[in-house]
């Protein structure tokens, strides 16, 4: 009742905010024709008896501009867009009586243009009041790729060579595509969304209170590309790979090929729009390893080398529908379905070798051939349904209700055989899994505008429900059968349900922007199985506050500063207590009772504007409680046990920082960096093992995009990841090297693009890592090396280029368990 109480006092609170009194020049911009607001067009005011630049900003999503802080004077303004010939609105005379509402503003198409002008680009970071957006088009080396091809060239974000997504160094973050939560697990997600779909990525590190709390380090939200206006438009991808240049000796070379479509249909009050992709993303691929245990004075040594290849495949098609009855009600529905299947492939040769730990006397060896393959599957569907009212004193009321279901499937085949003859089998496992699941998620929102701000506050209802069918056989050689092992095999459920309740206001005043907030939340988790007498549940209540403020020192430098407390919630996997063979040297379980992580995150931060560019540096800290990490214990010589376990606290100190700059006319410069001292304190296994681990780590992500003619560029860039503490170890530098060259046709409509992905020429050790971890007992570390020197071809048509997005629903819950 307390934190209720505090929550509607609070909301009280911000209903009697003051206003506040200001002079400016406002407007809206649209296309002459469609009359729909053109995007992200610059504006800029002069004076007129020098014609010297007073200010300047880009207009919103909507086409609206406002110019604040402006002294009684006569002025010019103009208006310009790629595409479009430049507005001039010439004698604009401000008093101090007088604001000027310049009302609707036209634009033309400038039929000039007979190809696009690559030095026209948009800048490829926009610093936000809360975020950074960053315009995904710039990064040519992600071009007929996936969003985490476009995303791993943020500042704050690293992928290593196991695909994993980090945010300033945490791999917990929530993603939205255009606005809607996805709760997915990233790298799923990111890897199913053509990159060629994907028009800003926008990093959202001090997030408010109106998002779901959920993601420790932040948010990412993908806008998708813009579409036609009024009328019939198609945009279309493909993608095709050149043969392997290495195949590392595995069983199969990688194919690589795909394409994506897009078409949208807008007349009157009818908006219609679909689009299908599928993607064939193989990487061929080595990796070469070392596992030491020490077991009752018997030591084991099995080094290992061999193949670890990927056959990858995605499929997905999305339709949406939008009806705008009238001015004040729209109604919008969804849907989705999509498949992903993917092969994990690890032949491997081992030589086991048992010493006696004391005398170091050899007791045994034995060199056999693995066979490990892995299959995962999710075929997901799902439908939505959407309506917005505004009222008269221009508050809405929109309303959001989803529906999911998807079937997760796959299996572990753990195959060890004869060294000089494979079809002797030795032993062999058959781990399988069947996970069906069902979601809903339900919300309503209302905004009413108060003074020079405006309120927001909701409601938020997430259920989701999943059962799963493991079990674990061992076959029974020359008989074709199979035994089942109890302990390893079960049938799960899992419930959550979480109640959201938020508010928050957000003003914008002269120099001065800021937004306070607080949301409550309350979650029932509860994990049942066909083996436990009573089922496990956790109960949670709490609250989340969000503060952010940015001032305006200039024009062209602000600061800023933000805090918000976040949660890490965890999957069925971090969950399920029983053990998966996931390859020949492990085991992996959860834990039914592991807790959720609770974050404080808080930053401060400048952004500054010159001539050529822009640039901005942040500073952070994040404050994680009941840090959870996958850790190592032996289970027996040649087998380690890998569970998800709490492992006490962790902080983290950093800064980031991104430079965006065009120091000559045919060269423009990206580079964004991360750096943070990472520190992780606790105990594992019932006090047993101590954590204290610490170590600072950076990465850098660089693109130089040289323009060689009107419609040719080349861009190179690199990836840089340095070497990371974990909770038993580290992981090892990663480096990516990359190369493209683009030609435009058609007055741009047609481009391709070639791609030299992975740079290694035989001297650059690129896309490849070695990951470590220790114990009392225990040692182990691989070289994970994947394909280097991958050629791809791009083709790209459009053919309307105008300004709106699509909006097509992507999966809520199912692509998180995959």
């Amino acid at each position: 009742m307390k934190k209720l109480l505090l929550f509607f006092l609070f909301n009280f609170f911000l209903h009697t905010s003051p206003t506040f009194a200001q002079h400016f020049i406002k407007g809206k911009v649209i296309d002459s024709l469609s009359k729909n607001p053109v995007e992200y067009a610059s504006v800029s005011l002069y004076q007129t008896k020098d014609s010297t630049l007073v200010t300047g900003q880009l207009v919103d999503s909507t086409g609206t501009f406002q110019l604040n802080d402006i002294k009684p004077g006569l002025y010019f303004l103009k208006i310009q867009f790629i595409g479009y010939s430049i507005k001039t609105i010439n004698s604009l005379l401000l008093t101090k009586s007088s604001p000027i509402d310049l009302g609707l503003i036209a634009l033309q198409e400038d039929q000039s243009l007979h190809e696009v002008i690559v030095s026209g680009q948009q800048r490829t970071i926009d610093n936000k009041f809360d975020k950074q957006i960053y315009k995904a088009d710039q990064f040519q080396s992600a071009k007929g790729g996936t969003a985490l091809d476009v995303i791993k060239n943020m500042p704050s974000i690293s992928v290593n060579a196991e695909g994993d997504i980090r945010l300033r160094g945490s791999t917990g973050f929530l993603v939205l595509i255009n606005g809607k939560p996805v709760l997915t697990d990233a790298t799923t997600v990111l890897s199913q969304l053509p990159a060629n779909a994907i028009e800003n990525i926008e990093i959202i590190t001090s997030p408010s209170a109106k998002y779901d709390a959920d993601g420790k380090a932040g948010i990412i939200n993908i806008t998708t590309k813009k579409g036609a206006t009024d009328g019939f438009s198609f945009v279309s991808n493909a993608q095709l790979g050149a043969p392997t240049l290495d195949s590392y000796n595995n069983a199969e070379n990688p194919q690589r090929y795909g394409g994506d479509i897009s078409i949208n249909y807008k007349k009157k009050k009818w908006d219609v729009s679909a689009g299908g992709s599928y993607q064939e993303n193989d990487l061929a691929g080595r990796r070469s390893g070392e596992v030491q245990t020490t077991v009752q004075n018997r030591f084991t040594s099995f080094p290992s080398d061999g193949e670890r290849s990927f056959k990858r495949r995605n499929y997905a098609a999305r339709a949406s529908v939008t009806f705008n009855a009238n001015k004040t009600n729209v109604i919008s529905a969804g849907v989705y379905i999509g498949q992903r299947r993917q092969f994990r492939r690890a032949d491997i040769t081992y030589d086991n070798v048992k010493t006696d730990a004391t005398s170091g006397a050899v007791l045994g060896r034995a060199q056999y051939f693995n066979s490990n393959l892995v299959k995962k599957q999710g075929d997901f569907s799902l439908i939505n349904l959407d309506y917005t009212h505004t009222f008269q004193n221009q508050s809405a009321l929109s309303t959001s209700l989803l529906y999911e279901y998807g079937l997760l499937d796959g299996f572990t085949k753990n195959l060890n055989a004869n060294l000089d003859d494979h079809t002797d089998t030795l032993d062999y496992v058959l781990n399988t899994g069947r996970s069906p699941l069902s979601g809903w998620r339900g919300k309503i929102d209302y905004v009413i505008p108060i003074g020079k701000g405006k309120l927001e506050s909701g409601y938020q209802l997430r259920y989701q429900k999943q059962t799963g069918e493991f079990l674990y056989q061992n076959a029974i050689l020359g008989t074709g059968k199979f035994q089942t092992v109890p302990e390893f095999s079960a049938n799960i459920e899992i419930d959550n349900y979480i109640h959201g309740l938020y508010t928050q206001y957000s003003v914008k005043k002269e120099k001065l922007e800021y937004q306070v907030g607080l949301r409550y939340e309350y979650s029932k988790r509860t994990f049942n199985a066909d083996k436990l007498w009573t089922p496990y549940q956790l109960e949670l209540s709490n609250l989340f506050p969000s503060a952010n403020l940015a001032y305006s020192v200039d024009k062209s430098f602000k600061v800023k500063a933000g805090f918000s407390s976040r949660v890490q919630r965890s999957t069925s996997n971090e969950l399920n207590p029983y053990p998966e063979r996931e390859h020949s040297e492990t085991l992996e379980q959860g834990d039914p009772q592991i807790k959720p992580e609770f974050v404080y995150l808080s930053e401060v931060g400048v952004n500054k504007t010159f001539s050529i560019g822009s640039a901005f540096l942040n500073f952070y800290n994040q404050q994680i409680n009941n840090v959870v990490n996958r850790v190592n214990s032996v289970y027996n010589d040649t087998i380690l046990n890998r569970i998800y376990t709490n492992a006490g606290q962790a902080r983290s100190w950093g800064a980031e920082c991104g430079v965006n700059i065009e120091p000559l006319k045919w060269w423009k410069i990206y580079l964004g960096g991360n750096v943070y001292d990472y520190k992780i304190k606790g105990t594992l296994f019932n006090n047993a093992v101590a954590v204290n681990n610490h170590a600072i780590a950076f990465s850098i992500n660089t693109n130089h995009t040289f323009t060689l003619t009107n419609t040719t560029s080349l861009q190179l860039s690199l990836n840089y990841l340095s070497v990371r503490p974990t909770a038993q170890g580290e992981d090892s530098r990663f480096i990516t090297p990359n190369a493209s060259f683009k030609k435009t046709f058609l007055k741009g409509r047609l481009s391709a693009v070639v791609q030299w992905q992975n740079i290694g020429l035989g001297i650059i050790p690129s896309n490849e890592q070695r990951i470590t971890t220790r114990g009392n007992n225990f040692y182990t570390t691989t070289n994970y090396i994947q394909e280097k020197d991958i050629l791809l071809l791009n083709l790209s048509f459009n053919m309307n280029q105008q300004n709106r997005k699509f909006k097509l629903p992507a999966s809520e819950f199912g692509e998180k368990e995959f």
